[in-house]
């Protein structure tokens, strides 16, 4: 039996690259060089005797042969993840492994999950902080939060809050500046960054038909370190108004034109395996998580009330 198996890995390049059609997306999935998912795939093609694939000018297509291989690896790797979380699930019956994003994680995951803990006393609850994608064949993650487009291989998401964003500052900065009470007067601030953000002030200015200052200003690779930027008086920051509430509440921030949002075409996602919605350690945080959005979405609606009194 082993004979008859091709290598493992060849599987796995496989699979990656006909989920994808795209060598090049299946390399950075596996974290491996492009060259060598093309050598596997070659080596898998060798031992069953046929191509897998068709290489079309600028993509690749499955040919009947990699169709039905690849319906067949995707049923049996789905049935060995089921098998093994199963497993690793029995030897770990009370452990809740949460996966959640940096910036989420930082300014408004934390702060809560004393409730969590409180609510669900039977479970051990375990933050594991990373941006990374959640890899639920690989790990014992139960639930992920991510901040994305609601698309994650191997999972099922929920979209639990969308948001917008806006100008906000530290109170002090803002009075430096004298006031700012009109967009125009951003274009002399020293503007805040968020690398690799989808929602730029650029696009933020369009909205506004206004030119583009296009200033000098720090960048900062997660939203919650930008944020933390405008409390220190660095500029203004676009915030994201999910993670910017609490520091709005609190005086540290001011948003300087609340009206003047711009929607964000990501949002903040519940992801789980397929197949685990009804798993009690599922349930038990979609429960907890469903309340505590409720909450905050009340709170919101009631300062924004109360500041227009």
């Amino acid at each position: 039996m082993p004979d008859q198996l091709p290598p493992l890995q060849t599987l796995r390049a496989f699979e990656a690259t006909a989920r994808r059609l795209s060598m090049t997306l299946a390399a950075a999935e596996l974290h491996l060089t492009h060259g060598a998912v093309s050598r596997q795939i070659k080596a898998l093609e060798d031992h069953l005797g046929v191509p897998l694939f068709l290489r079309l000018t600028r993509r690749l297509a499955l040919t009947e042969a990699g169709a039905a291989y690849f319906g067949a690896i995707t049923r049996l790797l789905s049935e060995l993840a089921r098998e093994s979380e199963s497993i690793r699930r029995k030897n770990e019956p009370t452990r809740l492994l949460v996966s959640a994003g940096v910036s989420f994680a930082s300014k408004w995951l934390t702060p809560r999950l004393h409730r969590l803990m409180a609510r669900c006393p039977d479970y051990h609850v375990h933050l594991d902080v990373t941006d990374a994608p959640v890899d639920f064949a690989a790990s014992a993650v139960d639930v992920a939060l991510r901040y994305g487009n609601g698309v994650y291989p191997g999972g099922s998401a929920e979209r639990i809050m969308n948001e917008t964003v806006s100008p906000v500052c530290a109170p002090a900065y803002r009075d430096r500046m004298g006031g700012l009470r009109s967009p125009r007067d951003l274009g002399r601030c020293q503007l805040i960054h968020e690398i690799g953000m989808t929602i730029t002030w650029e696009r933020w200015f369009e909205m506004m038909d206004l030119p583009y200052p296009k200033t000098r200003g720090p960048g900062y690779s997660h939203g919650s370190m930008s944020i933390e930027a405008a409390i220190r008086g660095e500029g203004v920051a676009l915030g994201r108004s999910v993670l910017v509430a609490e520091d709005l509440a609190a005086g540290r921030l001011v948003a300087l034109f609340p009206k003047a949002k711009l929607e964000v075409e990501w949002g903040y996602d519940l992801v789980y395996r397929v197949g685990n919605g009804d798993h009690p350690k599922v349930r038990a945080f979609r429960n907890w998580i469903a309340g505590e959005v409720r909450e905050f979405a009340n709170s919101k609606r009631s300062r924004r009330r109360s500041s227009r009194r």
